[in-house]
């Protein structure tokens, strides 16, 4: 198990070609999907797309999507990232959280996403952290703030089957490098 960070209450791991259940298991409920596509994620494209595109990019950098569980117990949460540009390149990151809703509310997506972005400056060099979530979503906004990102704009994509909440757009989050810095002290 390659452990890439460490927090007072959460591991975050690589994730290997043994998480297909747990990423199937996390994408199967209702609740957790909301905002993201408002339905399971077939196991097949588990298997197929998503997986093997987060293997990918531990290849192709030092970002990524990692398996966050539980420091003591084990317990798979569900993941944490810093996704980075198509490319590869780290110089703006994209951070992301996905746990399972039985963990919601006990400040884990903010406890991992506070240690994300201080390893996105502090070691990776990046310059710029975003998140982006549907306007409705105010818990993933929550966590956004607390991690230190602040809101920059409200957007209106078009969506073919658009979820329910989508009239009220896409927010964008973002921390600068120097803003970060000047948190930190």
């Amino acid at each position: 198990m390659l452990v890439v960070l460490e927090t007072e209450r959460l591991v975050l791991r690589r994730f290997t070609e043994s998480d297909v259940d747990n990423l199937v298991d996390l994408d199967s409920d209702p609740e957790v999907m909301r905002f993201l596509t408002g339905e399971p994620t077939p196991r097949a494209e588990i298997e197929d797309e998503v997986l093997p595109a987060i293997l990918r990019d531990y290849r192709r950098g030092p970002a990524g999507r990692w398996a966050a569980h539980h420091r003591h117990g084990g317990e798979f949460l569900g993941w944490l990232a810093l996704r980075p540009a198509e490319d590869g390149g780290v110089e703006e990151v994209e951070l992301g959280y996905r746990l399972k809703a039985s963990v919601w509310g006990r400040g884990y997506a903010t406890e991992g996403s506070r240690a994300l972005v201080r390893m996105a400056f502090a070691e990776l060099g990046v310059r710029r952290v975003w998140a982006q979530t549907m306007a409705v979503n105010l818990a993933s906004r929550r966590v956004m703030e607390k991690a230190g990102l602040r809101h920059v704009r409200t957007f209106h994509p078009h969506f073919d089957d658009p979820l329910p909440g989508t009239e009220h757009g896409e927010v964008e989050y973002e921390l600068l490098r120097a803003d970060w810095a000047a948190q930190a002290r």
